[in-house]
Order: C-alpha cells, then structure tokens, then sequence
C-alpha cells in the first residue's frame, strides 16, 4: 500500500475501529477488493489465492464475505463457507487478512465480532478456522482474545506453498473451534484484560505445556532445516496430546515464546 503525503507533513494514522465500517461485501467491486488484500497480506502465487467465484458462492451459499471499510476503502476481508456435521451447521472461516498499515487496531476482531453476531442471528452456534502452531501472536488472538479452543490438529494440510509467509515449511494446523455461545467465548469478547479472559484452572488435573520459541522466526530465514525440524517436534507433541483428548484452550506469551496450555476436553 502507498499513501501519497504533502512535503513537510506526516501520513495521517488509519482510523480507529469505531470508525471502521464492517458489513457484508456485495457486488462484483467488493470481492475484486477482497483478491487485492489477498495479494497484500498472503503474497503468493495466483494459483492459491481463493478466486472471485469462489467468494461469490460462499457469500450466496450460506457461508460469509465480510468487508472492513475505512470510507469506501476495504483495509481487511473475513470469508467463510457454510458447512454441516451430522444435523449441526457450523461456519467454517477460510481467511481473514487486514492490510499492514490497519493492523493491532481492532480491525481483525472487529471483523470476528461482527461474524460471530451474523452466524448467531442464523441460529449458527460453532466457527472453526485453521491457524499455523508456530504464529504465537496470531494463537493468541484465537485462544485469548476471542476464547476459541483447538482439539484437532491437521499436518500439511495445504501442501507447501509460494506464500513467504510459510517460508516453504509444511502448512501444519490447529482447529480453531469457536463456540459462540458459551461461557469461554463471552468471557473472552468481554474481558478487558488477560487476567479476565484466563479461564478457571480445572481442579485435580495439571496443565500440559506445548512450547514453541520465539526465535521460530529467525530460523525460518537463517536455518530452514533446524526449523523444520523443530516444527516436527511440535506436531508430534499436539498430536500426542490431543490424540488422548486434550484441547488447546489457552496460551502464555513471554520475550522468549510462548507455551500452549492443554487440558483434558470433554464439552465446548
């Protein structure tokens, strides 16, 4: 993104997320926005970006293509597609991009928020989503910010792509499982700190710990091969772990990583 500036004079911020504008994209024009956004935030090749008939479907098909708009701008798209376990409907969310320059300023929750009170008003109670184990930042928004949990996990589930943001690794997953009406999930939208948002310790049992290091991101540019190793040992533990039942339902953020909280899962 460019933004054009009179000499002597600072760009001016983006706004704020009271005045960002999040409603249902329509039209042709609205989900050529959404491909552009695409291109900026995932930056691979053509091949892998989700095409304009696709988000035609998905938002005429029961699922959603949701537009952030700062004027008649889009800075950040959410879309997802509807899908069916047995007799219960969920949402599944593909993707969900903000532009650089609107990130940490709400934009990406305001997007969820505005999601998770459209499935409610369909009767729609669950929206799963994947997201990459080794983005802490991106974990915690989910587990934390908006009190999804994650009891699946799914190993290379998009094969190895042209997008720098995989730096060629395998697109291993979590399951995020948002459950939009219970207790978790409205502590977490309403909680102002992440004290609030800690959900009660269970009584008797201990916490399992997953640790993945912050310096994940220096190894993906200096040592691909130690990366990937290291990524394999955090599969192998998620996939112990939750194999016996456990779900990921938290997560703490240090200078030097973070670690996955599980415990024993036995309702959403």
């Amino acid at each position: 993104m460019t933004t054009k500036t009179h000499r002597g004079k600072s760009p001016a911020p983006p706004k704020a997320p009271a005045e960002i504008v999040v409603r249902h994209c329509h039209g042709l024009a609205d989900l050529g926005a959404c491909i552009e956004i695409e291109r900026a935030v995932w930056g691979g090749a053509d091949i892998e970006l989700v095409p304009l008939p696709l988000l035609a479907v998905a938002a005429e098909a029961g699922g959603q293509v949701l537009g952030a708009f700062d004027g008649d701008r889009m800075v950040g798209f959410t879309m997802a597609i509807a899908g069916r376990r047995g007799r219960r409907p969920f949402l599944h969310s593909h993707m969900t991009g903000v532009l650089d320059a609107y990130r940490n300023r709400g934009v990406g929750r305001s997007l969820k928020l505005f999601q998770r009170e459209d499935a409610l008003s369909r009767g729609i109670d669950l929206i799963e989503w994947t997201f990459d184990p080794l983005q802490l930042k991106n974990a915690y928004f989910n587990l934390v910010r908006l009190g999804a949990i994650a009891r699946r996990f799914l190993p290379n589930l998009y094969g190895i792509t042209t997008s720098p943001l995989h730096a060629g690794l395998p697109t291993d997953r979590l399951v995020a499982e948002w459950w939009l009406r219970s207790a978790r999930v409205k502590r977490a939208i309403a909680a102002a700190t992440p004290a609030q948002r800690m959900p009660p310790r269970p009584r008797g049992r201990e916490w399992v710990r997953i640790r993945v290091p912050a310096l994940i991101g220096t190894l993906l540019r200096k040592r691909p091969d130690e990366a990937a190793r290291l990524q394999g040992d955090i599969r192998l533990e998620f996939e112990h772990w939750l194999g016996r039942g456990y779900a990921a339902t938290f997560i703490e953020v240090d200078s030097a990583g973070g670690s996955y909280l599980l415990e024993p899962w036995r309702k959403p």
